[in-house]
């Protein structure tokens, strides 16, 4: 939360601003003093708005109430580097919803493991005529995630992430399990 700091000086100190006459009273410049010390925090952010807005430089728990703003795809309980990366890729999440890569981010921001996605769609091309229709006659979509040590709530989480971020029309399932050692394990 922002709030009063310490011996924080004011950018704008009102006695610099006080006529002549109000300049010399010691009353006058006390008073005006006490308005410093609470306008400096509200001065020192709008100072430093531009920061606000960027989640590299955003406070922790501003970022948090901009991934709010964002609709980026947070539970409040990842920790900050992976909040910030998801409030950074919002804008950009917003834009391939719907799509396999969208799905795939959306999936990798919030745990930090590539998802595993099989859907039953295609796209082909042909010279001739009334050629085959690619894919599945039922459209379906399953994610895989093997995390490395999966909680109860990843596979709730997992299901709520993909029915925000799927296409609309297509019906999907879910699996969350461990990862292998060879998985868990980054390759050189």
């Amino acid at each position: 939360m922002r709030g009063s700091i310490d011996g924080l000086g004011s950018s704008a100190p009102i006695g610099a601003m006080l006529p002549a006459v109000f300049a010399d009273d010691d009353l006058a410049g006390r008073f005006v003093g006490g308005l410093d010390e609470v306008m400096a925090p509200i001065l020192n952010v709008l100072d430093c708005l531009p920061a606000y807005f960027d989640p590299a430089l955003a406070p922790a728990d501003f970022t948090r109430w901009l991934a709010d703003w964002v609709g980026a795809e947070t539970d409040g309980t990842e920790p900050e580097p992976r909040l910030r990366a998801a409030v950074a890729a919002a804008a950009y999440l917003h834009r391939v919803r719907g799509t396999r890569r969208g799905l795939s981010e959306a999936v990798r921001l919030a745990f930090g493991v590539e998802p595993e996605i099989s859907e039953s769609g295609g796209a082909a091309w042909s010279a001739r005529p009334l050629g085959p229709v690619p894919g599945e006659p039922r459209p379906h979509l399953h994610v895989t995630l093997r995390l490395p040590d999966p909680g109860p709530a990843d596979e709730h989480r997992l299901d709520a992430l993909v029915a925000a971020a799927r296409p609309a029309h297509m019906p999907y399932t879910v699996t969350v399990s461990a990862a292998t050692a060879a998985e868990r394990t980054p390759e050189r």
